[in-house]
């Protein structure tokens, strides 16, 4: 069986159903503000709990959702027993990714998790293999800005630089773009902290 360790994720789901709230994250709900998703084919790969597939679901859209985390895909399904979602329980970077078949691919904190970047470059480059032309990826990761690991005992974050994620979608048309600092605390320790994110919305062509 899969398990989610690198992060010490699996001990937040184990504490807390709805680690990570139940609301999309800021880039996906302005996807869905402006755009219709009934009938897309949806892809979130690193799905946690499933807060973005759900919400893609309720819009209309058809998503799998691929997440390494028993626990965070069993509290998925007590989070949103409505929402139609296919759960995948297999590790991202050992799934065979269709070409050309999803509308909107979606990784929230993946990348970071991933052990190094050779892996990271083969999987970013075959999920953007897998969108259509004109198809949207939404990323988000960790990247080599300031992080505070505190609330994270042993997790070591795969950090790449903001300009290698840009590098990354040469030639893509972004719509939003930025290096910014998070802070935030857990629900499972209560420690504050902070990471520096890369966050992007882009275009294939």
């Amino acid at each position: 069986m899969l398990v989610e360790t690198k992060g010490g994720y699996d001990e937040g789901y184990e504490a807390i159903t709805g680690f990570w709230g139940t609301k999309p994250g800021s880039l996906v709900r302005n996807y869905l503000a402006d755009h219709d998703v009934v009938g897309s084919r949806v892809l979130d790969v690193g799905a946690g709990e499933g807060k973005n597939s759900a919400a893609f679901a309720r819009a209309g859209a058809e998503v799998v959702a691929v997440e390494c985390s028993a626990a965070a895909i069993r509290n998925g399904r007590r989070l949103f027993p409505s929402e139609v979602i296919e759960w995948t329980h297999r590790d991202a970077v050992e799934m065979d990714y269709p070409k050309n078949s999803y509308d909107v691919i979606v990784s929230y904190g993946l990348t970071h998790c991933l052990p190094s970047e050779v892996l990271a470059r083969r999987l970013i480059s075959e999920l953007q293999a897998a969108l259509v032309p004109g198809g949207t990826f939404i990323l988000v990761s960790f990247n080599s800005g300031s992080h505070d690991l505190s609330a994270h005992p042993g997790f070591q974050p795969l950090l790449l630089s903001h300009a290698w994620f840009v590098s990354m979608f040469d030639g893509w048309q972004f719509q939003n773009l930025s290096d910014s600092i998070l802070f935030e605390t857990h629900p499972h320790n209560n420690i504050p902290h902070h990471h520096s994110l890369t966050r992007l919305t882009a275009t294939k062509p």
